[in-house]
């Protein structure tokens, strides 16, 4: 992890986030998360001071490794990623506009944990998403 500068503070901030479809929809698939990391990623850049290091989605929630400066609160960030995604998920994919008429496609609520020591082993996990452990043959 880096330190990042401020004005008038130092700041070494990462938080692992995740969040789930609504209802738990199993609609993220490897098509919709395409769409779903390049918005993410065209809002950050609206954000200066954000910072997304690892994304990696199962097919009914996301996970987030992302670094916020602390003149930005985590449900902050979150609410802005949650309705920007939202939103453009919904003009581009028909069948999720279907789903969801007049409300966001996400939860609720979301899982925020910092990330301090163990970083490297958090963004191997994250990394690890949504890929299925492969049943192991023995050999005789």
């Amino acid at each position: 992890m880096r330190i990042r500068n401020l004005c008038h503070s130092c700041y070494q901030h990462q938080y692992r986030i995740v969040w789930g479809t609504k209802c738990r929809r199993k609609y993220l698939k490897e098509y919709v998360k395409i769409e779903l990391i390049k918005n993410l990623k065209e809002t950050i850049k609206k954000y200066p001071t954000l910072e997304i290091i690892e994304i990696n989605t199962n097919e009914d929630h996301l996970h987030l490794q992302i670094e916020i400066p602390p003149d930005l609160s985590v449900a902050a960030v979150v609410r802005i990623l949650k309705s920007k995604s939202s939103l453009a998920l919904k003009k581009k994919f028909k069948f999720i506009r279907e789903i969801y008429l007049d409300s966001s496609i996400w939860s609720v609520g979301y899982f925020s944990s910092t990330i301090g020591l163990n970083e490297k082993q958090i963004r191997k996990y994250i990394k690890w998403q949504g890929k299925e452990d492969l049943p192991k043959q023995l050999e005789l």
